[in-house]
């Protein structure tokens, strides 16, 4: 195997956290360079250099640099996991494809719509009754997407734990707190995120970087934001 030598530029965030996930589930030695999104440090000259559209994470390994993540899952995975721990190889069919499938559609979708009923529900300058129910919708409408898979199969790709539950685990784990998702709707879903919980590369990975503040404060500044949204927006009815 070749020797990593890897640089981590992240920040504590769905995208992040799927990184560190899987340097920790390969046991891989790697650096960390906190990029802290609320001063805009990944929209600096010194970061676009290694992300030129200003997006975390991003890696370098030697003088390779790679971003998105799932284009760095792809590359760790390819390069580090010979013994295929979270991975399949191109040859094993039906999993590779699978787990592409569904890397490819936590990326393109998931993520996305996530992130926009995220931003409406607690984080947009104003309210938009159109916003939050459009992408809330479309959010729990892949929910149940990734409920009827895991009705079939223990893991997405099929029986083995793979990159493409690390990218969906990311996401579906922040949404009790942000958009207020009870997982309990989607059964499936909830054995599935509470198995991925229990591992320990996991618990590690949540801890890189350091969180600037704790999911409970987080949680507290979301439901402020609302409140303030939503006075904002009473106000300007009157």
């Amino acid at each position: 195997m070749a020797t990593p030598d890897i640089t981590l530029y992240t920040w504590p965030t769905p995208n992040g956290l799927k990184i560190s996930i899987v340097l920790e589930e390969l046991g891989l030695p790697y650096k960390v360079r906190p990029v802290n999104l609320e001063s805009r440090e990944q929209k600096e000259r010194w970061f676009l250099k290694f992300n030129p559209n200003g997006r975390l994470p991003a890696i370098t390994d030697g003088n390779t640099r790679v971003f998105e993540s799932g284009a760095i899952m792809l590359y760790l995975t390819g390069r580090y996991d010979t013994a295929r721990k979270i991975s399949y190889a191109p040859e094993d069919l039906p999993g590779y494809t699978e787990q592409l499938s569904w890397l490819m559609w936590q990326m393109g979708g998931l993520g996305p719509m996530q992130g926009q009923a995220h931003h409406f529900q607690g984080f947009a300058p104003v309210r938009s009754d159109w916003g939050i129910q459009r992408y809330t919708d479309e959010a729990k409408r892949l929910y149940s997407v990734l409920e009827a898979r895991l009705q079939e199969v223990p893991y997405l790709a099929g029986e083995k734990f793979s990159i493409a539950d690390i990218a969906c685990y990311c996401w579906v784990r922040v949404s009790p707190n942000i958009i207020a998702f009870n997982l309990g709707d989607w059964p499936a879903v909830q054995r599935w995120h509470d198995r991925i919980m229990e591992r320990e590369a996991v618990k590690t990975a949540l801890r890189v970087p350091e969180a600037p503040i704790t999911e409970a404060q987080f949680t507290i500044i979301v439901a402020q934001k609302r409140k303030e949204m939503m006075e904002r927006n009473n106000a300007d009815l009157h």
